[in-house]
């Protein structure tokens, strides 16, 4: 079934220089994209998009860290798309990813992983709707 689903390249993998290699993961796999973009997030849309965090020890790292500089946000489309786009990027944390994941090849730590995808169609949309608010 054709879906669309939301990926960030958090500010670790734009700093780094590897958005190139990380988009070519997904359309080596099929993927298109469907629209993207470089954008420095707002304390608001970090509060937002983390809010299932809120109150835990880790929620200002989060937002720190998501705000610190740009990042580039991405609507991919194909069959799958979120099962598919979740399996290459691989475990939250590298030292679980499987080899040749995203999340394998380039990230430092659980939160310095370089990418966040959806989880399920439902917050692919939710997802879509705050990273994109002016394409509804």
């Amino acid at each position: 079934m054709m879906e669309r689903t939301m990926v960030l390249i958090k500010p670790d993998g734009v700093e780094r220089n590897i958005i190139g290699n990380i988009i070519s993961c997904y359309e080596a796999n099929g993927l298109k994209i469907k629209e993207l973009k470089m954008m420095k997030a707002t304390r608001e849309i970090a509060e937002k998009h983390y809010s299932q965090h809120k109150g835990k020890d880790f929620y200002e790292e989060l937002i720190t860290f998501i705000t610190r500089s740009p990042l580039v946000a991405i609507i991919l489309i194909g069959e799958e798309a979120v099962n598919r786009v979740r399996a290459i990027n691989g475990a939250t944390s590298p030292d679980d990813a499987a080899e040749g994941t995203i999340r394998h090849r380039y990230a430092r730590s659980k939160t310095e992983n370089c990418v966040h995808a959806s989880d399920t169609v439902e917050s692919a949309e939710e997802e879509i709707n705050l990273w994109f608010s002016e394409l509804k």
